[in-house]
């Protein structure tokens, strides 16, 4: 039995067919609702179809981008140490309105923020003995540049840590 196409599939199939693109991104994990719209555009189904099956998905409650930002920001900072800026762009990028996005990352402990920045600069200075201070100074700043850190406060962090790094071998 040959596929239907979604120019023949009647208002009925094209919901149904909707339907189970969402439950299936869903099941996977959480989505926001523009991450949805794309997965839809992309098989195909004609905009109406695309609307009136996520505002079913809303009114269940299965769709909330502000509960999906949320857990991305809570996820992305503990996982991989992203400051406040990067989440910003991320979830830009995943199409959280700016007003959410301000929201969830004005709830975010500042000082859980320097607290990842530390982490991440001891994390990466354990495989670094090999290198001089300015070497280690550049790259480590680099690497907190990259996940979004301003770079005074990376450049303390740095310092800081290589200070601890280095005491040991001072009372040697």
């Amino acid at each position: 039995m040959a596929r239907q196409t979604i120019d023949e599939m009647s208002a009925d199939e094209l919901s149904s067919f909707a339907r189970e693109i969402v439950v299936r991104k869903l099941s996977e994990r959480a989505h926001s609702r523009s991450d949805l719209v794309q997965a839809l555009i992309k098989k195909q189904v004609p905009a109406g179809v695309v609307e009136a099956t996520l505002a079913k998905f809303e009114v269940a409650g299965l769709i909330d981008d502000e509960d999906f930002a949320r857990s991305w920001v809570q996820a992305r900072q503990r996982g991989k140490g992203l400051s406040s800026r990067a989440l910003a762009n991320e979830l830009r990028t995943k199409g959280v309105d700016d007003d959410i996005a301000k929201e969830v990352l004005g709830e975010l402990d500042p000082e859980a923020e320097v607290e990842a920045a530390h982490r991440l600069v001891r994390t990466r200075l354990r495989s670094m003995s090999r290198f001089d201070d300015a070497t280690k100074t550049r790259r480590l700043t680099g690497m907190l540049a990259r996940k979004g850190y301003p770079s005074q406060l990376a450049f303390a962090v740095v310092r800081e840590e290589l200070g601890a790094d280095a005491e040991p071998l001072d009372s040697m």
